[in-house]
């Protein structure tokens, strides 16, 4: 099993149970794809993005810890990807720490 970190993005102006409808949904996606959830935080929330994505100027960013195959890594991008309510998703590799 590899490591992986996962920040998606949703629009800061939802109200909180539209948030946590989104949340439900991403890991309804994770427990699909069989991927294992370490850690999951908010990161930042109403931040002002660099340029508007669909005509929104802030959002709110989650921060997921995950333990999974790289196949299951691909299905859980086609899942994000038909979610409309996710702007903007990154999901990149964990290095082990160096010795």
């Amino acid at each position: 099993m590899n490591k992986y970190e996962l920040v998606y993005i949703v629009d800061a102006h939802s109200a909180q149970g539209t948030k946590d409808e989104i949340a439900k949904q991403v890991a309804d996606a994770l427990a699909k794809s069989e991927i294992k959830v370490v850690n999951t935080q908010l990161w930042l929330d109403r931040h002002k993005m660099s340029f508007n994505i669909q005509k929104i100027a802030e959002g709110t960013y989650y921060l997921l810890n995950l333990e999974a195959k790289t196949s299951s890594i691909a299905k859980l991008h086609t899942a994000l990807r038909l979610n409309e309510q996710v702007l903007r998703f990154m999901t990149v590799k964990a290095d082990a720490p160096k010795a």
